[in-house]
């Protein structure tokens, strides 16, 4: 749960912020081991944007989040202590969530707390990744690097993304119209035919009669219709939500025969440029699994990588790991994930193998946006050529019977 509290600091002054807890006295806790006394603490409403549709977390957009991380690293490049740095990138970031962020990042320095550690406290804007890579440059006395490295890694992962939902924006554009106009042919034109073709008492086809009968149940059910609808969306997004249906759902893009390979290399991409990054910053390769494990959405992916860090913490290599699981990655990241191990550039390789994958998903969803036209049209010619067809016939048998 998300809480806003304020609490007074022993210099006197009023703190604000947000933390997540199970609680109101967790929230409590934490703010006493910070040595603030708390004033009040209340539940935050919790807005959330849907991922889906803004790219954000918890309000912040991703483009924020890699502006973030980009200025802030270049200010300590050039030099500037990180509480400074901070200060002036709360003037310049127009998101006001992140703006707050900055704020309180600053106090929390003030009281001796590590930036990674700050950064815990604010789970929906900066992700276990963002953390992790951030402990990494603090322990290695490389900081801006690091924020570089995290910049670079959601800023790819951004453009992946945007890639495969620029591809399928445009067949849904078009079916989503498509649907549009029936139904307002149903309501409006197919009525008029009706009542033509029964004020002749003209025997009709089965084309034609299906399309009488959905028209009437569009109109004279419109009720049944709609709550139909909203039942099943409801259904399927209940359904989607819990372990079986996310568990089924996952495995059924994997396996559509277009979607499938372009879900495996995305998932791909995703996994060995996040280890990759977190290997170069020095972070172990267990934690840099389970951090990778994060980042992929599919629960199949998670699911291994959980898997897997815990066999490569008992001793086995990671080719062995993956190289078994051709249904999730596909050869390729297991034969180059071996070489890595063997001459000991696995960071170096997984990066390769994250920029070819990410090159194929480029291609693919190019070479998708050209053979969806033509197929498009061949469906919207095969649906207006059988409306066009169950409208004819009967005016044909109407025009000899006159």
């Amino acid at each position: 749960m998300l809480f806003s509290y304020r609490a007074a600091g022993k210099d006197g002054k009023e703190y604000t912020g947000t933390q997540e807890a199970p609680d109101k006295f967790a929230v409590y806790k934490t703010l006493h081991a910070q040595g603030v006394t708390p004033l009040s603490v209340t539940e935050s409403d919790g807005k959330r944007r849907l991922s889906f549709l803004s790219f954000s977390f918890g309000g912040a957009k991703m483009t924020d989040r890699i502006m973030f991380a980009k200025n802030l690293s270049a200010m300590l490049r050039a030099g500037l202590p990180l509480a400074r740095a901070l200060a002036v990138l709360e003037k310049q970031v127009n998101d006001k969530q992140i703006r707050r962020t900055c704020t309180e990042l600053v106090e929390r320095l003030a009281k001796g707390e590590s930036l990674s550690m700050a950064l815990k406290s604010y789970p929906k804007i900066f992700s276990n990744l963002f953390v992790a890579m951030v402990a990494a440059g603090e322990e290695s006395g490389n900081l801006a690097g690091s924020l570089q490295v995290v910049a670079d890694q959601l800023d790819k992962s951004h453009a992946l993304t945007k890639k495969v939902r620029g591809a399928m924006m445009y067949p849904a554009i078009i079916l989503s119209v498509m649907v549009i106009i029936g139904v307002l042919m149903f309501i409006y034109v197919v009525p008029k035919l009706t009542e033509t073709f029964r004020e002749f008492n003209v025997e009709l086809p089965l084309q034609t009669k299906i399309i009488l009968g959905v028209s009437d149940f569009v109109i004279n059910h419109y009720a049944v219709l709609i709550l139909g609808i909203f039942a099943v969306s409801i259904g399927f997004i209940g359904f989607a939500k819990t372990t079986r249906g996310k568990s089924m759902i996952h495995a059924l893009i994997l396996k559509l025969p277009v979607i499938g390979p372009i879900a495996m290399e995305v998932n791909s991409a995703r996994t060995t440029r996040t280890m990759s990054s977190l290997l170069s910053s020095g972070v172990e390769i267990v934690r840099a699994m389970g951090i990778a494990g994060d980042v992929v959405q599919n629960v199949h992916y998670k699911a291994m990588l959980a898997e897997a860090a815990e066999k490569v913490q008992k001793g086995e290599s990671i080719q062995s790991l993956f190289v078994p699981r051709t249904d999730l990655y596909p050869p390729f990241v297991g034969e180059m994930i071996g070489v890595g191990e063997e001459t000991g550039t696995l960071s170096k390789v997984l990066f390769e193998v994250a920029s070819f994958y990410e090159n194929e998903v480029e291609q693919k969803t190019k070479d998708i946006s050209t053979i969806i036209e033509p197929v498009l049209m061949v469906v919207i010619g095969a649906g207006v050529g059988f409306f066009a067809l169950s409208v004819i016939s009967p005016i044909y048998s109407l025009s000899e019977n006159i």
